[in-house]
């Protein structure tokens, strides 16, 4: 769509990157279950190898729905290119993938997907990557963990499982004045409550997993490029401004320019590491982002609506969700997610662990899965679940203590959501 940006958010959803299948005249995307794709000559051949012609080679790089897929998530997101992958968690090495090297860290917000944290502390640790975790809501406490080591910055817009919002503006000019990339998952928020390039951030992540297919159906992730970086300005980033040996010295930021970051995450990310996310998938996704606004301002009401009958509910000590006027970042949020601040939070039981597993096993309508941002309602104990392998001191940095439980509300009705949440309330306190 040429003039994508006069059109809407609701018509890009549906339009962005899709065009009629030109052998059929098919108006929905086709899945093209291909494993690789005919040349047109030699000479057709070597210039999609040599990256002198776009086009497709192999579907472990690139694959006709995929690419319409990541056409229409990058225009939603505001950015120049994507590269979409298997997971959300793929998602986020590949981003870090081209930044970093043997003895380079992150800085990473405190308040993260337990499997991030995992990821970041543990996992990265085998490439000779660290990660430092500081808590987002002092820029100047990021600002003094980055170092010449510092080849990134990772937050989540509106954190798992807490709800809390990031200032996106304020950590992306820490971020630039120390010379670094800003990523920003924004899983929990979408592209529909906000769009963290147009508050600075250089890359968005997500699990398409979530909210962008909304139906709980495939796994997947994306990397968005904002195509504003300057990956030539230092020597932090040779990946991208250096002389690529495997394409005989091409530089990527040279040669593409705003697209540099992307071309090099299917290029090298995915051709070497081969997180790649397959047709199928794709066209799932596809079909859950055409209701994407739909969804998620019900996912909105909803929350809502549930979380001021918990605040109000003896049973419960406290709720984090940030569209309440009581948050400590309710105001933010009314700032940077004006349309809402999602279906996701947590809160507190009274009675403790204990009072959190009976809740947990009495609820009807309620799923019990480790998952969020489905159009059905989910519950679950992060600190024995997805947040199990954290330490008690950064389980409650995270939000996710032993008396917590997370719910991602659902587009049921909300009516039935809160008699479901008071019986089972009734049975944890008894």
């Amino acid at each position: 769509m040429s003039e994508a940006p006069s059109y809407g958010f609701d018509t890009l959803q549906i339009h962005a990157g899709a065009k009629p299948d030109p052998a059929t005249g098919a108006r929905q995307t086709p899945i093209y279950q291909t494993t690789a794709y005919v040349f047109r000559d030699a000479d057709h051949a070597a210039a999609l190898f040599n990256l002198q012609e776009v086009g497709f080679i192999y579907s472990r790089l690139t694959n006709p729905t995929v690419a319409v897929l990541q056409e229409r998530i990058a225009t939603l997101e505001g950015g120049v290119g994507a590269v979409c992958c298997s997971s959300g968690h793929a998602a986020q090495i590949m981003a870090l993938f081209p930044l970093m090297g043997p003895g380079c860290n992150v800085v990473a917000s405190t308040r993260l997907y337990g499997g991030t944290v995992t990821q970041f502390s543990q996992t990265i640790k085998r490439f000779g990557w660290s990660a430092k975790f500081v808590d987002f809501d002092d820029p100047e406490a990021v600002a003094a963990a980055i170092d010449d080591d510092t080849r990134a910055v990772f937050g989540e817009s509106v954190a798992n499982p807490g709800g809390y919002v990031t200032d996106i503006r304020s950590i992306a000019d820490v971020a630039d004045a120390a010379g670094v990339p800003l990523i920003i998952d924004n899983t929990s928020a979408t592209p529909y409550l906000c769009n963290p390039i147009a508050h600075g951030a250089t890359l968005v992540v997500h699990s398409t997993t979530k909210y962008l297919t909304g139906n709980g159906t495939v796994t997947g992730g994306v990397i968005v490029d904002s195509g504003t970086f300057d990956w030539s300005a230092n020597d932090k980033f040779p990946s991208l401004s250096q002389p690529e040996p495997a394409y005989h010295g091409l530089k990527f930021h040279e040669t593409f320019g705003g697209l540099a970051f992307t071309f090099h995450g299917i290029a090298i990310g995915l051709r070497d590491l081969g997180m790649t996310m397959n047709p199928q998938a794709a066209h799932y996704t596809l079909m859950g982002i055409e209701t994407l606004s739909l969804r998620m301002e019900r996912h909105c009401e909803n929350a809502k609506t549930v979380a001021a009958w918990l605040e109000q509910d003896p049973r419960v000590d406290y709720v984090t969700y940030a569209g309440l006027p009581s948050s400590p970042y309710h105001d933010r949020a009314k700032e940077q997610y004006p349309k809402g601040t999602g279906g996701l939070f947590t809160f507190a039981v009274k009675g403790g662990y204990d009072a959190c597993v009976k809740l947990v096993n009495s609820l009807e309508i309620f799923s019990h899965v480790a998952n969020l941002g489905d159009t059905r309602s989910l519950i679950i104990h992060s600190a024995s679940t997805t947040h199990r392998q954290l330490t008690p001191e950064q389980q409650e940095a995270a939000g996710a203590g032993a008396n917590v439980v997370r719910v991602s509300i659902g587009i049921e009705n909300a009516d039935d959501l809160i008699a479901d949440l008071d019986q089972a309330l009734s049975k944890a306190s008894s």
